[in-house]
């Protein structure tokens, strides 16, 4: 089971490459924040029809979440306006390589303290090696 939560998130990442090459040419033709728009008001539009006929009916209500449980969001269309101006800036590699590097960095702190309500997991040397050698490609990109 695992190896299939690994491929669909490498299938996911697929999909944001495609997602940053859609949005640089979107953003320089209607600009930036409209680009944001757009890309969030398809995406709502789906995950609102996908509720309708695959979710539970009785889950609980957002006013019973705690709330910092729901500013999840407001993440979401900082990363998109920062797609849409690196992209036709650096490219879409850059810009991937660069998120990614942010994302394990962030990523190693959360699991290595289990902030937010996950578990906490041991970050040791062999996961440092990757980040470095994740940090190489970013550098080595950056020097083209």
């Amino acid at each position: 089971m695992q190896i299939i939560m690994v491929l669909l998130t490498v299938l996911a990442g697929m999909g944001l490459s495609v997602e940053a090459g859609l949005l640089g040419p979107l953003g320089s033709q209607v600009g930036k924040l409209w680009a944001t728009l757009s890309i969030f008001g398809v995406g709502a539009a789906l995950t609102f029809l996908l509720m309708l006929f695959f979710s539970p009916r009785n889950s609980p209500s957002f006013s019973s979440q705690p709330a910092w449980t729901l500013t999840g969001g407001l993440l979401g269309p900082v990363y998109v306006v920062a797609l849409t101006l690196t992209v036709p800036v650096i490219g879409i590699a850059m810009t991937m390589i660069g998120i990614l590097v942010g994302q394990i960095t962030k990523s190693f702190i959360i699991d290595h303290y289990g902030l937010f309500g996950t578990p906490p997991r041991r970050v040791d040397g062999r996961r440092f090696i990757a980040l470095f050698f994740i940090i190489v490609a970013l550098v080595l990109m950056a020097l083209d």
